[in-house]
């Protein structure tokens, strides 16, 4: 029999610190001759960044102690690492130079003349030499934003530039014959799922010569040579975002297959692989009404693998014709592994037992909401799960999720920071709002301009949807997001009274703050999204939560970084500010040292500690975790 108790009092193996601790962020896996490598981000240890290699028993973790693998370029990074003949390349958290790692650790590139000043990501191999080409970001005190542009890197650390006079660059890749290299480039305002460009060079006298436009536009990410030369590129030109081949000649392409799927993902870090080729098939994951897939492309047809997984990623393969990919399942936590043609997968990096069993984790049901514009919008809806306990005397609470970007997904596999609550007895609802990926492109662009509308009416929806079907309690509806999604709760505090409590992590406040002061890559985003920055500023002014606090009456915990680059903390200290003004019973924790995203394990136990003594001490329940209590004011 199951033990009758209140929704949010349950209680969960799954505590904050072995969450925290479990929260291995795999990224980036890549075979080179033969051996799988990847990335490994470690909140136990302080967040820093290895790479392990399976060493075809176990995994291995390569370079010394002290480590950290990442680059900041756009401040979100990704491709800091490059594994070569001569050793891998990797850039290191502490100086962004280029060093290489083999026997020892030696530094390849300068020290810049301010910290952090050269910064280094997306690197490539240019065969038959020990010549590199990376995305290169370069900083300087008098510029108020840092000059981005290619440029090749060899062994001597001789850095020679390949191509610049664009904004933003990304994604070399250069053909088996070493003879051609592609890229991307695109401008301000444009954002790399809006417009970019596709670029060919040829190699003459050691050098890159000839550059041309073959694409421009529309939405293009990942070019990559096929084995015989020919180029491909992914492109949202369907309306979806398709594998296309790429005619030189006539500059124009063509989809392998046409489907209204995305292969392509938003482009917030570098690094990312959709497809890749095997033997006589190209291995691709793709995503279908928010859930990931992976299949092959042979002859010009496209048939799924039934691994059993639901998200993917990053994709390479071994000469055996196996993917290798970082795969998960509603029911599976992320690992690296290794899938063939049937479906049959090995895992490689460490085993990690599930924080929950089976039994424990609550599986979502898709759901699609009609808002009050009569638009559609997507959402994936938990249910409490727990097999000791029932509650038969009231409905359960809810957690709005609105995910960050705002171009960006719901996840769609095992979560333990969902799970969290599911398992206390508190549902969750994930929305994929307007503006989401993996719906395709005319789905994507229905935030533009309508940032803070679009995406907070369709969060209110999920929310009074689950409540008008008696799924949850209508007075105990909550909304949590952070970065963009912290906006959009923000928003819908201040456009209704719908939700009992707010959760804001690193949340934007006021738009114009944000216009002024957000990091190069983003510093014209709001264009799109809102309106021309100044001339549009009284859009600004009437989306901005921070002018509209006169209507704000629900009590919220604010969390947020002291080193946050893309969200100052201004932002928040503002906010808090305002709470304190219009007396709304609120916490404000902040985590010293933190960046964007919190990447501590200590950060990220107390922050779920927090908000759940938040919400009992709100919501009217008492958290069965024997944790220090948040103080509300």
């Amino acid at each position: 029999m199951k033990q009758d108790q209140p929704y949010g009092s349950w209680a969960s193996q799954l505590t904050s610190e072995k969450l925290a601790n479990g929260a291995k962020r795999l990224s980036e896996p890549r075979v080179f001759n033969d051996e799988v490598l990847w990335l490994e981000g470690r909140p136990e240890e302080s967040g820093r960044t290895v790479i392990v290699k399976f060493d075809g028993v176990t995994a291995v973790t390569l370079g010394p102690d002290e480590l950290n693998v990442r680059t900041l370029v756009h401040e979100y990074g990704g491709g800091s690492w490059l594994p070569t003949d001569d050793g891998i390349w990797l850039s290191s958290f502490n100086d962004q130079r280029l060093w290489l790692l083999n026997d020892d650790l030696r530094p390849i590139t300068p020290e810049s003349s301010i910290s952090k000043g050269l910064r280094y990501a997306n690197g490539v191999v240019v065969p038959d030499s020990d010549d590199t080409v990376w995305v290169v970001e370069r900083h300087r005190e008098s510029h108020v934003h840092p000059e981005n542009f290619l440029a090749s890197v060899n062994t001597a650390g001789e850095i020679i530039e390949v191509a610049s006079g664009a904004d933003f660059y990304s994604s070399p890749t250069v053909s088996a014959d070493g003879k051609m290299l592609a890229y991307l480039s695109w401008d301000h305002p444009s954002m790399p799922w809006d417009h970019v460009r596709l670029h060919v060079a040829q190699r003459r006298n050691g050098g890159w010569a000839e550059h041309r436009v073959v694409l421009d536009g529309p939405a293009l990410q990942q070019p990559q040579f096929s084995p015989d030369g020919q180029l491909h590129v992914i492109s949202d030109a369907t309306g979806w975002w398709n594998i296309h081949e790429v005619d030189l000649k006539n500059n124009s392409s063509y989809p392998l297959v046409q489907a209204a799927v995305e292969f392509g993902v938003p482009g917030w870090v570098f690094g990312q692989r959709t497809y890749t080729w095997a033997n006589d098939a190209i291995w691709c994951s793709w995503v279908d009404q928010g859930v990931g897939h992976l299949g092959q492309i042979k002859n010009s047809v496209l048939t799924e693998t039934d691994c059993g997984f639901t998200e993917f990623n990053g994709l390479d393969t071994l000469t055996d014709g196996r993917a290798i990919s970082v795969a998960a399942s509603w029911e599976t936590t992320a690992a690296v592994r290794a899938i063939d043609p049937t479906g049959v997968s090995q895992q490689l990096s460490a085993s990690h037992s599930l924080p929950l069993a089976r039994e424990e984790i609550s599986i979502p049901e898709a759901v699609e909401i009609t808002g009050t514009s009569g638009r559609t919008t997507h959402a994936f809806h938990f249910a409490p799960t727990n097999t000791t306990y029932e509650c038969s005397s009231e409905l359960p609470p809810l957690i709005v999720l609105s995910h960050g970007g705002p171009t960006g997904a719901a996840r769609s596999s095992f979560d333990p920071a969902i799970q969290y609550w599911t398992n206390r007895g508190i549902a969750v609802v994930d929305v994929n709002y307007r503006g989401s990926t993996g719906f395709g492109t005319s789905y994507r662009n229905m935030l533009r301009g309508q940032w803070g509308v679009a995406d907070t009416e369709d969060c209110i929806s999920a929310a009074q949807h689950l409540a008008d079907k008696e799924l949850v309690d209508p007075k105990r509806l909550t909304i949590k997001g952070g970065s963009a999604g912290g906006f959009t709760t923000l928003c819908a505090l201040t456009m209704s009274t719908l939700f009992a409590a707010g959760i804001s992590r690193y949340g934007v406040a006021d738009l114009a703050t944000l216009a002024r002061d957000t990091h190069k890559f983003e510093a014209r985003y709001l264009d799109s999204l809102v309106g021309e920055w100044p001339t549009e500023q009284h859009i600004y002014e009437e989306r901005s939560p921070i002018h509209h606090t006169h209507r704000l009456s629900t009590p919220m915990i604010v969390l947020q970084g002291s080193e946050d680059p893309v969200v100052p903390p201004s932002q928040a200290e503002q906010l808090v500010e305002a709470l304190i003004g219009a007396k709304i019973p609120h916490s404000y924790v902040l985590f010293e040292g933190e960046s964007h995203g919190f990447r501590k394990a200590e950060t990220i136990s107390r922050a779920l500690d927090s908000e759940l003594s938040f919400l009992g001490q709100v919501l009217g329940f008492e958290p069965s975790d024997l944790i220090e209590p948040v103080q509300i004011v």
